[in-house]
């Protein structure tokens, strides 16, 4: 994954991430993808966002084009795998990091969304994530919502 800040300046995430953890120990630190049909390719993002207690979020994010997905449940799946790649990533290369994985999936059952709710969170859970559902804080994923159109 090829991550860039908003002003498009390309940036290792585990670096990135590094030292913004060694600059100020609260930073709150959530991961998230969102995808967007764009024409017949759909476009993921990946987002980093880095929140300040009282002092506002910036964030990086990876942006990639991908073939068409026929079918809506693995376009919403892939969104989990690539959160919980970079989640592998950053936890192997920062051991002790904390962060939260925002999920674009909604508990409410008259979303489509909800049928992977189960499945995505008990695997992020399972490595000891904790995991943020809609209508629950959604701050990478509304990052990441914002580089997909």
């Amino acid at each position: 994954m090829n991550f860039r800040t908003v002003r498009n300046r390309k940036v290792n995430p585990v670096n990135y991430t590094a030292k913004i953890i060694q600059k100020n120990h609260f930073v709150e630190t959530h991961i998230g993808t969102d995808s967007q049909r764009a024409g017949s390719n759909i476009n993921y993002v990946t987002a980093i966002a880095y929140r300040y207690p009282m002092n506002g979020v910036h964030y990086i994010y990876c942006k990639e084009i991908f073939p068409p997905i026929k079918d809506d449940w693995s376009r919403l799946w892939l969104e989990t795998e690539r959160s919980m790649q970079l989640a592998e990533l950053l936890s192997s290369n920062l051991p002790g990091i904390r962060f939260e994985i925002d999920m674009d999936y909604n508990d409410d059952k008259y979303y489509m969304s909800n049928k992977l709710v189960s499945a995505a969170r008990g695997w992020a859970q399972s490595y000891g994530y904790k995991v943020n559902i809609k209508p629950n804080k959604q701050i990478a994923t509304r990052a990441a919502d914002y580089h997909c159109r």
